[in-house]
């Protein structure tokens, strides 16, 4: 047998936690001698290990006790260590998504007071021919946006070279809001095609747009939040108010490298009364 300080250091724990896991009953010693000094046999490694596991997956200790003493086999064991691990898997991504879109938020209340408003231009936008794909995001907030529009992006590239349509020009992403909340999100490339055809993507007209209130953001789209809050105080100090959502243009987006990516934000506007 071993002594609680030599079980400790096989098993990895320190004596205070073999103490308190003997006085809450979860794994007592094989034997106490009159003196009160715990030995422990190699044998009672593996229900440490359990303990061990189970509590660093999150369970608590009274959790821990009732699974053991259900008598749970190791291939139930591993079942259930799988399946904890990718619920905390989950919740670290949720958790770091969640930290980026504050980072986001806290670098546009910062530049709050740097607004560069001749940075937005107001212009026409003429009208272009794209091959198109659409699909529905569940809102218009960057977690729901990103997931949809770049695999959009990346399924219409590989379908315009497949049919052998002419890309002229840039990428276009444009929204439309649905009365349940969520977002019509289309995915073009400006094209050199004609309407309509037999393919597995849309070819369509954007119209013109007579005036658009227009800012080059450059970075990451998860950033565009201060470039947005520049065009919105642009917007509403020259007496004009927002129609739709705005259109992003991506002028160049060099792969693997978003923070290098440069993009055009339209706003189509109109006079306000």
């Amino acid at each position: 047998m071993f002594s609680i300080g030599e079980f400790a250091q096989l098993g990895r724990v320190s004596v205070r936690m073999l103490r308190h896991y003997d006085a809450i009953g979860l794994l007592q010693p094989a034997h106490v001698d009159p003196a009160g000094h715990r030995f422990y046999r190699a044998g009672q490694l593996s229900r440490l290990n359990r303990v061990v596991a189970l509590k660093d997956l999150g369970f608590t200790l009274h959790q821990v006790g009732s699974i053991l003493d259900e008598r749970v086999d190791a291939a139930e064991l591993h079942g259930m260590l799988r399946l904890r691990r990718a619920e905390l898997e989950e919740r670290i991504a949720a958790d770091a998504a969640r930290l980026i879109r504050v980072e986001v938020r806290l670098t546009t209340i910062a530049k709050e007071g740097h607004m560069h408003p001749e940075e937005v231009l107001l212009k026409p936008i003429p009208a272009t021919r794209v091959a198109e794909l659409t699909a529905v995001a569940a809102s218009y907030d960057a977690e729901d946006i990103g997931p949809v529009i770049q695999p959009l992006f990346d399924d219409l590239c590989r379908r315009v070279e497949t049919a052998g349509v002419r890309i002229t020009g840039y990428g276009i992403a444009r929204y439309e809001p649905e009365a349940d909340g969520r977002v019509t999100v289309h995915a073009g490339v400006e094209v050199s095609a004609e309407a309509g055809g037999d393919h597995d993507f849309a070819i369509v007209d954007l119209p013109e747009i007579e005036s658009a209130a227009t800012i080059i953001h450059r970075g990451s789209m998860e950033q565009t939040g201060p470039t947005f809050q520049t065009l919105a105080h642009w917007i509403d100090e020259h007496g004009y108010r927002g129609v739709g959502l705005a259109r992003e243009v991506s002028i160049d987006c060099p792969p693997d490298a978003p923070d290098n990516w440069v993009t055009e934000l339209q706003m189509t506007v109109t006079r306000a009364r």
